[in-house]
């Protein structure tokens, strides 16, 4: 997982990348290809 200050980037790399906040942080997944998984804050 990467750690970013802006997730806009991490977004558009893979079509299937999700935004999701959790506990007042905000992650990337990806379910078809976990390696893109990020983290912000």
């Amino acid at each position: 997982m990467k750690i970013l200050s802006s997730l806009k980037s991490a977004k558009k790399r893979d079509k299937n990348c999700q935004l999701v906040r959790r506990k007042g942080r905000i992650y990337v997944i990806n379910k078809s290809n976990p390696r893109f998984k990020a983290r912000q804050g």
